[in-house]
């Protein structure tokens, strides 16, 4: 009886020093992310007209409406409904056949992730970059390209302004037209390193060919806002960005799981991380469903919340009535629950089913 005691003991023991470890790990996470350097943004491409603070109409490239805001971020296509992950930036250079020569740029140093030299989904031929010195390590995403540059792999390190590839028209599924040739660009987050496990359990019925960058598991900031931010120096980092965020859906949810989104992303917790284990979060998310700050919550915290089971706190119905083209939070029977959006979301974060 007494060993077996003493040996349950010492498994006990070693859990908790393994969750102190990583309490402790994730802490030293959250306070090195606090010392963040000036953000010092590279237009992706040659185009001078937001440099020179003109209008977006004039290096917006539209969807074939004739409506530049149609190639902006957001709800910006089929009146509203249909959302854009990114901005559609035109070219200001082309060949006597009218194909673009325009290059395209690394906005901010960082390392190869994902290059997609033949035509893949949606993005067509296209490069992911992580920025492991930003704060957060956000990656960036260069759409459409007609060609990749020579040597660009994953895993290789890129300097700001390095050239990944020539602007063009590819797409996978569906044809782009060469006059409506563009670049299509992305900055933000990945939701889960699981995100294939997740797939497969949706049984969409087709392969997985882009991994983790696949674009259900991205979620974008408003890149035009980004720029225009750091531009006016309303921004001086990334941080800042996040932390301009507006909360459209705050809530809780009871467990102790900690998503790796969190060990990836340690600057988007409001507080460190505490010394035992964690009973839940409370998340705050964007109007796009981006999850932009994390507060860690005790068990006292999580009283009346059910295991594993999200419950809104707060939304605001302006903003989610407003923003046709996500869904959010859904009011039924006077109560706020979890919308058609944000629910992949959340099931990518917590592997709930």
């Amino acid at each position: 009886m007494n060993g077996t005691r003493r040996v349950r003991g010492g498994h006990g023991a070693a859990k908790l020093r393994r969750l102190l470890g990583f309490g402790l790990g994730l802490a030293g996470l959250w306070a090195k992310a606090a010392a963040q350097e000036r953000l010092e943004l590279v237009w992706p491409t040659p185009s001078r007209t937001w440099a020179e603070g003109k209008p977006a109409a004039e290096w917006l490239q539209h969807a074939g409406s004739g409506d530049p805001q149609s190639g902006a971020f957001g709800g910006v296509r089929s009146g509203g409904t249909q959302f854009h992950e990114g901005i559609d930036i035109r070219p200001v250079g082309r060949d006597r056949k009218g194909a673009p020569t325009d290059p395209v740029f690394a906005v901010l140093p960082g390392v190869v992730r994902h290059v997609a030299g033949a035509p893949s989904g949606g993005y067509g031929r296209y490069v992911v970059l992580e920025h492991p010195g930003a704060t957060p390590a956000v990656y960036s995403l260069y759409a459409h390209l007609a060609s990749i540059a020579p040597g660009l792999r994953p895993g290789r390190t890129v300097a700001a302004g390095a050239t990944l590839g020539i602007m063009g028209h590819s797409a996978g599924g569906y044809r782009i037209p060469p006059d409506r040739a563009h670049l299509h660009f992305e900055i933000g987050v990945m939701v889960s390193r699981d995100f294939q496990s997740w797939y497969e359990r949706k049984k969409f019925g087709s392969r997985n060919e882009q991994g983790v960058w696949n674009g259900m598991n991205l979620l974008g900031l408003d890149p035009q806002a980004l720029f225009d931010d750091w531009r006016a120096r309303r921004i001086t980092t990334l941080q800042e960005a996040f932390a301009r965020q507006e909360t459209v859906v705050r809530l809780r949810i009871a467990t102790v799981r900690t998503p790796d989104f969190v060990t990836r992303y340690p600057s988007l917790l409001t507080k460190p991380l505490p010394l035992g284990p964690v009973a839940g979060w409370e998340i705050r998310f964007n109007w796009t469903g981006l999850p932009f700050a994390w507060t860690p919550l005790t068990g006292l915290e999580t009283i009346g919340l059910a295991a594993g089971v999200p419950r809104i706190a707060e939304v605001n119905a302006e903003v989610e009535r407003r923003q046709r083209s996500k869904s959010l939070a859904v009011q039924r029977g006077g109560m706020w629950t979890v919308g058609r959006d944000l629910e992949p979301v959340l099931q990518l974060l917590f592997g709930l089913r």
